[in-house]
């Protein structure tokens, strides 16, 4: 377990910072959960030392967030001085009948509640006692750490690839505490926040005078330029009225987590036959068991309104952090074929991926992050709170891993609705697709017709390689 202690910023970035912000509702919470199904309980002593090691080697384990008086500058990140492990990793007994779904029970209300802003922004929880002596790992981490691959770079951090491993050898010393008084906090962040300002003002002649001379060349092409980019953030940013779903219309604060699962060379080859990609496929299956849903309830539904997070996060990024853009789009729901839906769809998102708008998000967060922390949340919430479905897929670990002796078997991700009804999120893991949905209750409050639509949905898509689902819990 390497540290890389390097690849943290002291400050949030506009984005992150604009995550942190709009959790004044509590609608749009950001966090993040994971279930690690473990085929053993680990070593509680070496499990404990697995995570203080990491919590020593990845800086922000052990940083809360302070914002600065005034807010002259981002809120940044520094060492709490009061750190305690003992809060942070918690060890409980399954409840009856000890599956995955009484795990799932368990890691519902923990997703919803907010972190203590006074701490470190993570909880883990090892509910012991399953079946067969199995046992699961619930992660909960929120979204300003991190993003779902940079999620999976941390956990890399601290999981081993045998079963058995040598001494970590002795403890590395805990990162420094920092300056955290109000005084310093405000100096700091006015000195960078002044240093930034002025780069900028530096800047600003030469890109205006590079502005001007490409206009004068070419003057129709630059404007044609300014247009595209512009039509292209009003797309990303325009608030949304009403949900285009007629029966996925309520929002609330309660959570229902469900699993699936199906083969990831499985999707894959479903994938290939339509002439499309594993994404494609994720959504097309989606797509497709939101639809049926709708047949459930003898909806008519035309089309459903899609977040999708693009991950931009590039070679050398920082680890903490997010480096992903919301693209929000609306997609057909009314294409039976499952192959011809893969194609539209896949045609669909691969738009959004070119989209100039994603060249700019940070400088749109910035401009966000000045603004009102209540004129913020009420811009995302025009943004997201009508959404009918965010879809994500999140490249997982290929290899077997373990943590303290205990083998993660299957790993499933549970992404933020932040203000959608449904949310489904496929993360890859040896081999498999292990897919999270999340569910708002007063949107959706039958899931389990839900998933068996769901299941229903990827059994088409599977079907073109004669391949099938499985739900897990």
């Amino acid at each position: 377990m390497d540290g890389r202690g390097d690849r943290f910023e002291h400050h949030m970035t506009a984005s992150d910072a604009v995550l942190w912000d709009i959790e004044k509702d509590p609608v749009l919470r950001s966090t993040i959960t994971a279930v690690a199904m473990m085929d053993r309980s680990p070593d509680w002593d070496r499990f404990v030392a697995r995570l203080d090691r990491a919590s020593r080697l990845i800086p922000r384990l052990r940083q809360r967030v302070i914002v600065p008086p005034l807010r002259v500058g981002p809120p940044r990140w520094v060492v709490d001085p009061s750190f305690d492990l003992s809060y942070h990793v918690r060890r409980v007994r399954a409840p009856e009948p000890a599956d995955l779904r009484a795990v799932l029970d368990l890691a519902q209300p923990l997703s919803m509640e907010a972190f203590d802003r006074a701490r470190p922004l993570w909880e883990f929880t090892l509910v012991e006692g399953l079946t067969d002596g199995r046992a699961a790992l619930v992660q909960k981490l929120h979204h300003s750490l991190t993003d779902g691959v940079g999620g999976i770079e941390l956990a890399l951090m601290m999981l081993d690839e045998s079963r058995e491993v040598d001494d970590d050898g002795p403890l590395p010393s805990p990162p420094p505490a920092d300056p955290s008084s109000a005084s310093a906090v405000f100096t700091q962040a006015a000195m960078e926040t002044g240093g930034e300002l002025a780069r900028r003002a530096f800047g600003f002649p030469g890109a205006m005078l590079r502005t001007a001379t490409a206009l004068g060349r070419r003057p129709f092409d630059g404007l044609g330029r300014v247009r595209e980019v512009g039509g292209s953030i009003a797309r990303l940013m325009t608030p949304v009225s009403e949900p285009a779903s007629p029966t996925m219309r309520g929002r609330g604060l309660a959570r229902r987590f469900d699993t699936l699962e199906v083969g990831l060379k499985d999707l894959k080859d479903a994938a290939h036959v339509a002439g499309g990609t594993l994404n494609d496929a994720f959504l097309a299956a989606v797509v497709g068991g939101v639809t049926r849903y709708h047949d459930a309830h003898g909806a008519a539904l035309e089309q459903l309104r899609i977040t999708m997070p693009i991950n931009v996060r590039r070679a050398g990024d920082t680890m903490g952090g997010n480096r992903f853009a919301p693209a929000r789009f609306a997609v057909p729901a009314d294409v039976v074929d499952p192959a011809e839906r893969m194609r539209r769809l896949g045609v669909l998102a691969h738009q959004w991926q070119e989209e100039p708008a994603l060249a700019y998000t940070d400088a749109i967060a910035s401009v966000l992050d000045r603004l009102p922390v209540s004129v913020t949340t009420g811009v995302f919430g025009g943004m997201l709170k009508n959404i009918d479905l965010v879809c994500t897929n999140v490249p997982g670990v290929p290899y077997p891993t373990y943590l303290a002796g205990a083998e993660l078997e299957r790993q499933y991700a549970f992404a933020p609705p932040s203000g959608a009804a449904v949310s489904v999120a496929l993360l890859s893991h040896v081999g498999h697709a292990c897919i999270g949905v999340v569910v708002d209750t007063a949107a959706v409050p039958d899931d389990d017709v839900l998933l068996r639509c769901l299941v229903a949905g990827f059994d088409e898509v599977l079907g073109l390689a004669g391949h099938q689902a499985r739900r897990t819990s």
